[in-house]
């Protein structure tokens, strides 16, 4: 009986903690979508909590007229898509030998610390952007993307799953006839859903995410993903450019409710994808501390 009433305490106390830090997480984001429903002059007073105030959708209109805006969004999109397929494609054929034994593999060892050694220490900035300006892809999309082409932590995640893979698998297929790339491409790969879904999530919010190489690598700011631009924006609280036809809709519009509401709106990609593959990544998180 004893042992039931401490239960419970922990698990009400356990509970309590867990949904505070949730609404630490939350209602932050309720906030500011709040703001970028409510009128600008309610937002700029500070009567907006958590519930719009003189509800409109006047920010969120006043963002898709923007040609800078949508320019930045796709931008992104196209950054993910071409990221995320590079660095899932390199971790796939990097991770596959550094998988093996050392026997299968000479130099196994020497490779897997060469790129250990890339989370303990780094270039700096100075090295990477001369390395990047004197490969010529400075103010190109692939200066975002290759640069960090292949994470070194990923890359542990995936060869130790790798590893997980029972060999007699591997020997079967190699008795039927299948080669290096046949293996790795309808055996490795297909078993190792889970982990590369995980790490796809990681890539994916990585690269919609990340601000600082934009700014640092281009030059032109209508090149800039969408973040890169979100951090001009919130910056520099002017609006650059009011169209005339707008005006009606700019009454209720602020640089507050307007920032909001660009903020939400570049957040909502990465919501929507989680549902899709929240199973992969919980399985992914959790199948490597089950096996031995």
């Amino acid at each position: 009986m004893k042992n039931n009433i401490q239960d419970k305490i922990f698990d009400i106390f356990n509970y309590a903690f867990l949904i505070s830090l949730a609404l630490l997480c939350v209602l932050p984001f309720i906030h500011i979508l709040a703001i970028s429903f409510s009128s600008g002059p309610a937002a700029t007073a500070g009567k907006v909590t958590l519930w719009p105030v003189e509800f409109n959708t006047n920010s969120y209109i006043y963002a898709f007229s923007k040609p800078e805006f949508i320019r930045a969004f796709f931008n992104s999109v196209k950054r993910v898509l071409l990221g995320v397929t590079v660095n899932m494609a390199l971790l796939s054929i990097t991770a596959y030998p550094l998988s093996k034994p050392v026997g299968t593999f000479f130099g196994r060892t020497f490779f897997s610390w060469f790129f250990v050694v890339t989370m303990l220490v780094s270039g700096g900035l100075i090295p990477t952007y001369l390395v990047v300006n004197w490969t010529g892809i400075r103010d190109t999309i692939w200066s975002l993307i290759l640069p960090t082409a292949v994470n070194a932590f990923h890359l542990t995640i995936l060869l130790n799953f790798y590893r997980q893979i029972p060999r007699e698998l591997e020997e079967s297929a190699f008795l039927d006839g299948a080669g290096q790339w046949t293996i790795l491409f309808r055996l490795y790969i297909p078993l190792s859903i889970p982990a590369l879904a995980t790490l796809t999530i990681f890539n994916t919010v990585a690269h919609w995410n990340e601000w600082f190489h934009g700014i640092i690598y281009l030059d032109s700011m209508k090149k800039y993903p969408l973040q890169s631009y979100l951090r001009n924006v919130i910056i520099d609280v002017s609006f650059d450019t009011i169209d005339v036809n707008m005006m009606d809709i700019l009454a209720e519009v602020t640089s507050r409710t307007f920032r909001a509401a660009q903020v939400v709106i570049a957040t909502v990609p990465i919501i929507c994808i989680y549902p899709f593959l929240q199973r992969y990544f919980v399985k992914g998180m959790t199948l490597g501390s089950l096996k031995g």
